[in-house]
This record gives structure tokens, sequence and C-alpha cells, in this order.
């Protein structure tokens, strides 16, 4: 978002010409943010197969997905519903990595016979594969016991995490690889969320090559992804260029080693999408306390939880008034909890019906909205080559009671 002539833009459209067509609160996404970071991930990297795959837990609107997929980008899904999604949006069993954590066999099952890749963290559930489906083939999802993250969490691979299977455990699913022959394709990793130090991923990968040894029929090593994207002006983030050459170099000398070539995956939600959304929300009052001035907006945690669940940061921009002073306020939502997006922050000078933006709005932002309070999920809108496009309806009463089944 751009700001032009004491105006912001996206892709050349006024923002507030957005809102003043689809109203508030309402979440923007910028194509265009997307296709930069897919290009940037793909340049990073000098290994013959490249394989990046959505995580799209971070955002899973069907034309995101849709969008994602012409550039040649597959599928990471954590539940058999975002599978069925992907599939609405044109991805073929054969493009979507499904990593499940702590599903029943129900599930597992349905995953197996739609033949997507499955991803195993559980050593019952690789057992139960090897025994009822012996011919499938399967990622091992491996806990590399390196704490990593932003914080605890979005930390999952320490010790105590309950993802992926511990490194001390190799040598019983080695056994039971061999017992049962299963066919092991790849392994996979993720260690955390929000990593600074490429580092990270350096000392992970010497852990997944030693264990990758131990398996000869793979065809993939899958790295998951953490990568951090910045949330305010020069915030440190991760050097993807750094990544790129450092890992490549070690995976390329890996392969050499192993005797063939194999596929180095990554699976981006975060880093793909984060930036390229925009969260626009209307001022309702400026309250003034004895300490504090807040600025009360339509909307809350049910919208845009990150900032109360995980403490983010998303700088917040007054649209409507870019160009006064700035002052001091805390920005709370109209929900029946304290749900502080902001506190002291300085921000333009902020009047009622005032149009905030909250950026960095592309990832775990409306996936994980809610109708807490019984408030209705905002409306979507895609801006793409020029143009704008609404691509979720704002929610009605009707949404509301449409599940719900009148008893007495």
């Amino acid at each position: 978002m751009n700001l032009v002539n004491d105006q912001y833009d996206i892709q050349g459209i006024p923002a507030l010409d957005l809102v003043h067509e689809y109203g508030t609160p309402l979440y923007v996404y910028d194509t265009a943010i997307i296709k930069r970071q897919i290009d940037r991930l793909k340049n990073a990297f000098t290994v013959p197969h490249l394989g990046i795959h959505f995580a799209c837990k971070a955002l899973n609107n069907i034309n995101i997905l849709k969008f994602v997929k012409s550039c040649n980008v597959g599928l990471d899904t954590v539940s058999i519903q975002e599978i069925w999604l992907g599939m609405k949006a044109g991805y073929t069993p054969d493009q979507i990595i499904y990593t499940p954590n702590c599903v029943g066999l129900d599930e597992i099952e349905m995953a197996l016979q739609l033949g997507v890749q499955i991803n195993v963290d559980h050593i019952e559930t690789l057992e139960y594969i090897g025994t009822h489906y012996p011919n499938t083939k399967i990622c091992i999802r491996v806990n590399p016991h390196v704490m990593a993250g932003g914080n605890e969490k979005i930390s999952v691979g320490h010790i105590d995490s309950k993802f992926g299977i511990s490194i001390y455990q190799l040598p019983l699913v080695v056994r039971l690889v061999q017992t049962l022959k299963l066919h092991i394709n790849g392994l996979h990793m993720h260690t955390g969320s929000d990593i600074l130090d490429a580092g990270v991923f350096t000392l992970a990968s010497q852990i997944l090559f030693d264990a990758a040894t131990k398996f000869p029929d793979l065809e993939f090593l899958d790295f998951g992804s953490g990568l951090k994207v910045p949330y305010q002006t020069d915030d440190v983030c991760t050097d993807i260029e750094e990544l790129g050459e450092l890992l490549s170099k070690s995976f390329n000398e890996f392969c050499t080693q192993y005797g063939r070539q194999l596929k180095l995956y990554f699976e981006p939600g975060k880093f793909l999408v984060s930036e390229s959304g925009y969260f626009f929300a209307k001022t309702n009052v400026i309250k003034q306390t004895p300490s504090t001035v807040f600025a009360g907006v339509d909307s809350g945690l049910n919208h845009l939880i990150r900032p109360m669940f995980y403490g983010s940061y998303h700088q917040i921009l007054n649209i409507s008034n870019p160009k006064a002073r700035p002052r001091i306020y805390n920005v709370v939502g109209y929900i029946c909890e304290t749900d502080t997006f902001a506190s002291n922050r300085a921000i333009s000078e902020i009047h009622p019906n005032d149009v905030l933006c909250f950026r960095n709005a592309g990832a775990y932002c409306f996936s994980m909205s809610s109708n807490y309070n019984s408030r209705f999920r905002p409306a979507e809108v895609m801006v793409h080559e020029g143009r704008h496009y609404l691509i979720r309806q704002r929610e009605t009463l009707e949404d509301l009671l449409k599940n719900q089944v009148e008893a007495i």
C-alpha cells in the first residue's frame, strides 16, 4: 500500500474507495505482493528441484488458493477440510501435502483414499498405514528438538512439542519401516515460526540430513517454513537470500553423498501472504480516561485475534487523515473482552468515522476469525492486476442462524 498525493492506494486503487464500496470491517489482499514473495523464494535457492507448498491455514479463501496455484505453488494442508478446499480450487492430490496432528484414524482414512501425500508425526499412525495401506508413500515428520520461533506458542520443534516424531525414536521407526516394508519417500521438519537466524535452519538441516541417511528411498526433504516477515519499518526479518545460499549449498552436498538428487520442499504460509493483507476498520469512538486515549473501532478479537493471542504487532495507519500530527492511542475493539489491538501507539490524529488500516493482515487473520458476541465476519476483497473483486460476502443474521435448529 503506497501513499500517493496524500492518499493510500493498492495497485493504484485508493484504499478509501475500496472501503466506501465494500464497507468496514474489510480484508483486502494484494496478489502482486503474493507473487513477489513467491518469486523471491524461488529465486533464493539454487537446487535442481524446489517445491513450494502454500500453508493454506494462513489464508484459505478459495480465490487466493486458485491464484497461488496459478503461480505453480502446491498446497500444504493440516485438515481434511483444507484438502477439500484445495481440490475445489483445482489442486490434484499429487500437489497436496497433508500434515495432520492428533487427528483420528477416520480422517487419516479419508486423506489416504483421496491419494494426497501424507506426512505422519505419530508412530501408531505410521504402523496403521503400513498395516492397512502397505503401498502408500509416506513422509515422516521429525521433531529435531530445536527451540526456535518468535514465542513459545509458535515454537513447535522443541523436545516438549506435540508435533513430530522425536529424533530419539528413529531407531524404532527404522525397525517399523523394515518390518512392515513401508515406502518412506520424504522426511519433514518444522521448528517454529518467525525465525530470524538462517543458522537455525542450518543446524536443523544437519539433523534432518543425518536422519535421511537411514531411509534409502527418499524423494524429497521438507524443511517446513517459519520465515519471518517485517511487521514494522526497518524491522528485522529472515534473510531469504542468505538462507537460500546456505541451505542450497548444504542440500546439494548432501544429495551428492546420498547418491541421488532429492527435491527440496518448503511450506511457507505467513511469508507468502502476510504483507499482502490489509484490514480496514472504522473508528466508532475516541474515549479519554485520566491516563489513556482509546480509539474504539468497529471490530475486535473476533476479526483479528493475533495481537491478543500472540502479542503480535500490526502497524496501524489512519488512512482518512494520514498527514495529521501523531497522537498516542490505545486502539481497542467493540468486543466484551479486553480486546486491545495496540497500546501507546503513535498514530495520525484519529476522529470518529476515520478509517484505520492494520497492515500484515494476510496471514492467520481472517482464517482465525469467529462470530464471538454474535458479530458478523467481514467481507474479503482481492486486488488483482489493477482491479478489485469481492471474494467473500459480509455475513448476515441468516449466516448466524444457518445451522441452528429450533428445537423448542
